[in-house]
């Protein structure tokens, strides 16, 4: 070996172990900043001034002397600013947007008013001035158009009603009993065990459905990661009301597919209504949001709901959940760019692109299976028979659980793009059956020209026409707002159950 080698070699040896050092000492100072965080978040929770007793904390204010950073980016849900090309964070009339809808659901109180939800701290205003409630003037009055079970996601007086008076009792009561209880939006004890922090699942239906489906596993005992999403499943999954008790139940003992929860309310022989223009026995899909997000790349891939809805922050030395729980798109920076490197408006125009995609063909489906109930109506009064009828109803039964289904679920045009618009592709598979059908029944009847359409280009129009009295609903509504709501506030308030 020539002493120029020699020099090389020795240079080399030097530099792999500086390169070892200095990786050594980066590693070290990453160690000492994770045990200074940890150390500092032990800290926090270690010495609460105000430590809970109580597994079930409905004011949602008692959290934030010791957690301040999470209550207020929590109290940042009522924020209504941020708004994409579909919808955003404000309340958006649905019906308005898409008069088809209105048709589609006649006979059911989803035919009189539909928003896009806004964030979590409005969801009790949301609930009292929704039309679907009703105006009960007291409790179980002929106003009253809910039961109880209603209020189940709507905030954390839910879980202490549930323990005063019993879950079956709460569900199967009436709307309006639990009006003046229910004060505290959705906050901290619906998704933490006040006591320890720790993540859990607060309501029934998904502990009662886990348990039965994953041999009586409790659901609380779930790793971490996923309980940043069970936490969600909760509420944000299909379910369905018990008829004569009004009990919450989760369909999921045949499976999660759209096809394996139809298939468990055929063998149960359950129908949410009957139509009131083509009297089909529908099925109304309840925002399947888990279950879709599973069935999604990132889903499938181990990512939590909280990853990209509630983003991490760091403050002082603190890395901590942002609570505000919004659109991934309203802070790309913090969601989707921790594992993508494209630009902001790159990754927002892949999020469009999908949902323009999923939207085009929801639309053919709504206008395709509108079209199908009333020419299913104008079927009966030619003088279809019920057996003549048999195939149409079960095809539209069909084809709009599959269209409810896939859009019900707030983001599953993301969420899960190929599993929606292949869902989509089966409904409106249905729907051209279902108008097929009926034209041959007609056909029988002596009538083959093509069947006259209403007018139902807005919701005044659609509502109309399936029979509404929209002033009066409207009306009732706010009499009800305006005097019995305020009461219920003054007794929650001289009760203690708000500050």
């Amino acid at each position: 070996m020539s002493e120029q080698q020699r020099k090389l070699k020795t240079w080399q040896g030097w530099a792999l172990f500086g390169g070892a050092m200095l990786i050594v000492f980066c590693l070290g100072l990453l160690a000492a900043s994770l045990m200074e965080r940890r150390a500092e978040v032990a800290s926090i929770f270690n010495n609460r001034r105000f430590p809970m007793k109580d597994s079930i904390v409905s004011l949602n204010d008692s959290f934030a002397v010791d957690f301040p950073r999470e209550y207020e980016t929590w109290k940042m849900t009522a924020d209504t600013t941020f708004e994409s090309e579909f919808n955003g964070s404000q309340r958006k009339d649905v019906l308005a947007q898409r008069p088809n809808m209105v048709i589609l659901w006649a006979g059911y109180a989803f035919s009189w008013e539909y928003n896009s939800p806004r964030g979590h701290s409005h969801a009790i205003e949301d609930m009292r001035e929704i039309l679907r409630t009703g105006a009960p003037m007291t409790p179980g009055d002929k106003g009253e158009k809910q039961p109880g079970t209603c209020w189940t996601c709507k905030g954390p007086d839910v879980p202490r009603l549930m323990r005063e008076m019993g879950v079956a009792n709460f569900y199967k009561a009436p709307w309006s009993a639990h009006g003046s209880q229910m004060m505290n939006s959705i906050g901290c004890s619906d998704c933490h065990d006040p006591v320890t922090m720790n993540l859990c699942v607060s309501r029934p239906a998904l502990k009662e459905a886990w348990a039965r489906t994953h041999n009586g596993e409790d659901v609380n005992t779930r790793p971490h990661q996923e309980m940043r999403s069970l936490v969600c499943a909760q509420c944000h999954e299909e379910y369905y009301f018990q008829k004569g008790t009004s009990y919450l139940v989760f369909p999921m003992d045949e499976g999660n597919s759209v096809e394996d929860i139809e298939r468990y309310f055929d063998k149960i022989k359950f129908t949410d209504y009957t139509h009131a223009l083509s009297r089909a026995p529908i099925l109304k899909a309840q925002h399947p949001g888990y279950t879709l997000f599973m069935q999604g790349t990132h889903g499938k891939r181990g990512l939590s709901c909280a990853d990209c809805h509630m983003p991490y922050k760091a403050e002082g030395g603190v890395k901590f959940s942002d609570h505000q729980i919004t659109s991934p798109l309203a802070n790309i920076d913090r969601t989707c760019q921790v594992c993508h490197r494209e630009s902001a408006e790159k990754l927002k125009g892949y999020v469009y692109e999908h949902q323009r995609k999923v939207n085009e063909i929801r639309d053919r489906v709504e206008a395709e299976l509108a079209k199908a109930h009333i020419e299913a109506k104008f079927a009966w009064d030619k003088g279809a028979t019920e057996n003549e009828m048999k195939e149409t109803l079960q095809d539209l039964r069909s084809g709009q659980w599959r269209w409810d289904y896939a859009v019900a679920s707030h983001g599953a045009s993301f969420h899960a793009t190929d599993e929606v618009m292949r869902i989509l592709a089966s409904a409106l598979d249905f729907a051209h059956k279902a108008r097929f059908s009926i034209s041959k029944v007609l056909a029988k009847h002596g009538f083959t020209g093509e069947v006259p359409m209403p007018d139902i280009s807005t919701k005044a129009k659609a509502q109309e026409y399936i029979g509404l009295d929209m002033a009066k609903m409207n009306g009732d509504k706010k009499k009800f707002l305006t005097t019995v709501v305020p009461k219920w506030i003054q007794e929650a308030k001289a009760k203690g159950r708000i500050h």
